[in-house]
């Protein structure tokens, strides 16, 4: 896990990706996301950051950040590149990327690259992103896309990123991207299975805790 106590240079890395997302709950999809742009992108480590208040989902009943932590934790735990960090549910009031970013960027070397990694439906709306254009000199994003998805509209996105802020966004498919969190939590309400959606540890801890009935 992740905490600033650990970001000192004794474990400087050149290239960190950072997968946000609420993770309600995280499933295969988002690991073999994060595992594909860590290969695709050389990246040493990949850093998972459960949102605490995200301003998008207002209206939304988004999970306890205890329970998005804790699945997290349990489904990375077997991949020595994989962290989870606090760095968002232990920041009062809504949590936006650009401050996330900019922690991280404290931690580490000023060289250091940053990959945020996110999906392409999040992409089309960055436009209305906090500061989005000092995220966009911040870091590199990386669009997962899903096999079929129709990327008209996200090129155009790219493009405008491209021309407007001189930013390059990076499109990734990703088959298993086809899962949803959505889903699967739909799935638990109608008692479902949701095996091999989710990593074995994650499905009992959700089973244990009776979330999502």
């Amino acid at each position: 896990m992740l905490d600033s106590d650990k970001c000192d240079t004794k474990t400087r890395v050149s290239r960190y990706g950072i997968m946000g997302g609420t993770f309600d709950p995280v499933h295969y999809g988002h690991l073999v996301t994060a595992e594909a742009v860590r290969d695709e992108f050389k990246l040493d480590k990949v850093v998972f950051v459960p949102t605490g208040k995200p301003p998008h989902k207002k209206g939304y009943k988004v999970t306890d950040a205890k329970h998005r932590y804790l699945m997290t934790v349990l489904a990375t735990v077997t991949n020595p590149f994989f962290e989870v960090s606090r760095i968002e549910i232990d920041r009062e009031g809504y949590t936006y990327t650009i401050d996330t970013i900019l922690e991280f960027k404290k931690m580490q070397p000023e060289d250091t690259k940053i990959y945020f990694i996110t999906g392409a439906d999040a992409v089309l709306e960055i436009l209305t992103w906090k500061k989005v254009g000092e995220l966009l000199r911040l870091c590199n994003f990386v669009a997962a896309t899903r096999p079929g998805y129709e990327p008209s509209q996200l090129n155009e996105m790219i493009k405008y990123v491209e021309k407007v802020h001189g930013s390059t966004i990076h499109m990734v498919e990703v088959p298993a991207m086809a899962i949803s969190s959505t889903d699967i939590r739909n799935r638990i309400k109608a008692n479902r299975p949701i095996k091999y959606l989710v990593p074995e540890s994650v499905e009992y801890y959700i089973m244990k805790n009776g979330l999502y009935r």
